[in-house]
């Protein structure tokens, strides 16, 4: 596994009241999100990339206002009719 090193000014944790253990997770489930939103990852990637199960990824989804399905409108349709 990589590893990945950043910086973060010491304010922006005390804004944020947070550890930089905890910023760094939180970051990088946001991360994780942010690809998975934008189509860059998978749902289990972007998961594996959060450090977290799947379904727990997307139960989180919506903290984050990302929606958990990405279904078009015709798929929508034949899942409607499969049902």
């Amino acid at each position: 596994m990589a590893t990945i090193t950043i910086e973060c000014p010491e304010e922006v944790l005390i804004s944020l009241k947070d550890t930089p253990e905890s910023f760094g997770r939180n970051l990088t489930l946001a991360a994780a999100m942010k690809y998975y939103e934008l189509g860059r990852l998978s749902s289990g990637r972007a998961a594996e990339l959060a450090g977290i199960p799947r379904v727990e990824f997307l139960r989180r989804a919506g903290e984050f206002k990302v929606p958990a399905w990405d279904l078009s409108e015709a798929e929508l349709e034949e899942d409607l009719r499969n049902a």
